[in-house]
């Protein structure tokens, strides 16, 4: 009777009425309970004891609970899943949202042999807490720790790895061909990806294909309406989700029209698989309440069941059911609307739902944030940019479903017109950017670096092939610390380094990252990079007391200035005097120390590891009176100022290079053009590139990644003296 109460909600009141429905008939633990949570509050609070979910350490110790028991374990999980990651941080409001489907899919499929397959991944919480992980939870996204992602080396249950989206539909059609080809029994393979995953265009290749094998296979889009992060960012296209296809998976709900509970039940048994007949009873009155919708999906070859309650056990289980069982050998889409956040009220009512979070108090759901400090570069990028775009009218920015990531939200408070989210689809935002450049707009390309690699071909093809003026905006390149090896952004110096017609650039500092705004801004005879990493600027005091600053009033410039392309600076010359103050020619520079070149020794840093290699710099010179040592600042990668790299080979018998980036980048640059100049042929020159070393960094804080990569101070130091013969370097019979 409730479903067709829902129905006649929705052919009454639309949308609004069916949510309100959705709401009341909701297992009542998500509301409140007697087992002593309160989500009435705040404070907000979990079951006291969780005795079902203390009873699972794998997913067959759920086969034997009862409907009425599953509601009460998806309750423990999401309080669970809330205490733990409020101690933690981590991905929060898309575990929430998927506990339910998470529980449904457990009990229905039999894992390992069933695949589940979580595009993202970043909502797996649960489906860790059902397969063996729940202990280590207290380890979340820390070093030695368990990841924030689903990693096939972890456990036998993560059956593909992610952490980038949009590729759980063609790695799930891949599984059903090879176990199908290798006549495995069981062929159950299910894809997991939600209304934002789903805007890349590598769905809709995996789906065409799909539909065209006829590949056995169920994907679950999991509809919540939270397509970027935030959603609902000032742009273009006003606050609504950045995809047009959620708004037709949206509009499912109310476009289509109702029929008699008999026709309907018809209709319903036709959208599944040819050989379900036997439809069950609550399948038959579930039909009764819902839509038939899913054109699209058909066309492309798929059956289409839903819109169902992604919450609603009574319904999802039963169904699940129908389609394991099915012999056919169609791909099957299964349409489920959920509640990012669910369960948790302060999650709900977020702007971005509490996508991820640091730690935060479990019972208002306000996170705890360091006072004062420094603003974030990512902030800082996004005013600079702010400036240009109010001196500039053709200044617009682009984003791809990160509009919180790269701040792109701030810019689009400002100048919403000029905001362009485009989803999760990079590809498309670099071709859409290299067609602004066409017609004469300055449009920023602001994505994550390692987000980027998606669109090489793109950038190689469509902007720099054409010398378009594209200004990419790299976020997060480098180390960024809790998310791991799919977020970290290494590689970009290596791939964009490649490409004729760049303009490369990072800055060391957030002055220098206003300037290097500027500078993209002003440059317009071709495409530039410029990169900087996750983290804050350093504020006025290091500035001046660490890189030598004069700063008018001891306050940071307002607004950037464009420099010279392709020219670096000398930050640091022996005995500490810095440029800025004395002048290169200065007698002072010199002092006691390095007055001969074998006693010189200069390192050249591209990026914000220029702090590490002055407090380095400052040490050895602390550690030894004779070692004079030289820091510059190298700017650009492309064009590299090979003026400056030969004034230090010149001056120095050591050169060491330091950049926040794999084998492949500004040290192999630098290299190349030593080796043609003919530096390195006459044995007077030693050189050392320090690099990401060439393995993958798990989870852990940036600092420690920092020190398991040996990029920080300490490391520089050893690097010199080794290098200086200060200290005696180990023989390998020795070790």
């Amino acid at each position: 009777m409730r479903l067709f109460l829902a129905s006649v909600a929705i052919l009454l009141g639309g949308s609004d009425a069916f949510s309100a429905i959705q709401s009341s008939t909701r297992p009542r633990s998500a509301l409140f309970s007697a087992d002593g949570s309160n989500l009435s509050g705040p404070p907000y609070s979990g079951p006291r004891i969780k005795p079902l979910l203390d009873g699972i350490n794998s997913p067959n110790d759920m086969k034997s609970l009862d409907i009425s028991e599953l509601k009460q374990l998806a309750h423990e999980i999401r309080w669970d899943v809330l205490e733990n990651v409020s101690k933690t941080g981590g991905h929060l409001s898309s575990s929430l949202g998927v506990v339910e489907l998470t529980v449904a899919l457990h009990y229905v499929f039999d894992m390992p042999e069933d695949d589940i397959i979580w595009d993202v991944s970043h909502q797996c919480y649960p489906h860790k807490m059902l397969t063996g992980r729940r202990s280590q939870f207290p380890t979340l996204r820390q070093q030695g720790g368990i990841s924030g992602f689903c990693k096939r080396k972890e456990s036998v249950y993560d059956s593909f790895g992610a952490g980038h989206s949009t590729t759980s539909i063609s790695a799930a059609q891949g599984m059903s061909v090879a176990k199908s080809m290798l006549n495995k029994r069981k062929n159950n393979n299910i894809a997991v990806i939600g209304d934002g995953a789903i805007t890349g265009g590598m769905a809709y290749e995996a789906m065409n294909s799909a539909g065209y094998l006829k590949n056995r296979m169920i994907v679950v889009l999991n509809d919540n309406g939270q397509v970027s992060l935030p959603t609902g960012t000032q742009s273009a296209g006003g606050v609504i989700p950045a995809s047009q296809l959620s708004a037709y998976t949206s509009n499912l709900l109310v476009s289509k029209p109702f029929q008699d509970f008999r026709d309907f039940a018809k209709n319903f048994n036709k959208i599944l698989p040819e050989n379900i007949q036997d439809v069950n009873k609550r399948i038959d009155e579930y039909a009764r309440g819902i839509v038939s919708g899913g054109t699209l999906f058909e066309e492309l070859g798929f059956y289409y069941v839903g819109p169902l309650d992604g919450h609603d056990l009574d319904n999802m289980v039963p169904i699940l059911e129908k389609l394991r069982d099915s012999d056919s050998n169609k791909p099957v889409l299964l349409h489920i609307k959920t509640n990012k956040g669910q369960g948790y009220p302060p999650a709900e009512a977020a702007s971005d739902k509490m996508h991820g979070v640091g730690k935060f108090d479990l019972g208002t759901g306000v996170q705890f944030k360091s006072k004062g400090g420094q603003p974030s570069l990512t902030s800082i990028f996004a005013n600079a940019l702010i400036d240009q775009a109010t001196e500039d009218r053709t200044v617009v920015g682009i984003t791809a479903a990160m509009p919180g990531g790269t701040g792109m939200d701030i810019f689009g408070r400002r100048f919403p017109k000029r905001t362009f989210d485009v989803g999760i689809a990079e590809q498309h935002a670099v071709t859409f950017a290299a067609g602004m450049a066409c017609e004469g707009l300055k449009p920023f390309c602001c994505i994550y670096s390692t987000f980027l690699q998606r669109g090489y071909d793109q950038v190689i093809h469509d902007v720099a092939v054409q010398n378009l003026p594209v200004r990419f905006m790299l976020d997060r390149a480098g180390l960024v610390g809790n998310d791991g090896p799919t977020h970290h952004g290494c590689y970009d110096l290596a791939y964009m380094g490649a490409i004729p017609n760049l303009t490369i650039m990072s800055p060391s500092d957030e002055i220098e990252l206003k300037n290097m705004v500027t500078t993209c801004a002003l440059h317009d005879d071709g495409p530039t990079v410029l990169r900087y990493p996750r983290g804050t600027g350093y504020g006025p005091k290091i500035l001046q007391e660490l890189f030598g600053y004069d700063l008018e009033n001891g306050a940071i410039p307002a607004k950037g200035t464009a420099l010279p392309i392709g020219k670096g600076r000398i930050v640091r010359v022996p005995g500490g005097i810095n440029l800025a103050k004395y002048g290169a020619s200065s007698q002072l520079s010199r002092l006691n120390r390095g007055r001969e070149r074998k006693d010189r020794v200069a390192i050249l840093s591209f990026g914000t590891r220029l702090h590490e290699a002055l407090v380095a710099a400052n040490e050895v010179e602390e550690s030894d009176p004779t070692i004079g040592v030289t820091v510059a600042d190298a700017r650009f990668m492309k064009p590299l100022d090979i003026d400056l790299v030969r004034e230090l080979v010149d001056e120095n018998c050591a050169l060491i290079t330091i950049e926040e980036g794999s084998i492949g980048g500004f040290g192999s640059h630098v290299l190349q053009f030593l080796s043609l100049d003919g530096a390195l042929d006459n044995g007077q020159l030693k050189f050392r590139p320090m690099v990401l070393p060439d393995v993958y960094f798990e989870a852990a804080t940036q600092a420690e990644q920092y020190e398991e990569a040996g990029l920080n101070s300490r490391h520089i130091k050893g690097t010199v003296l080794r290098m200086m013969e200060r200290i005696e370097i180990p023989v390998l019979q020795d070790l």
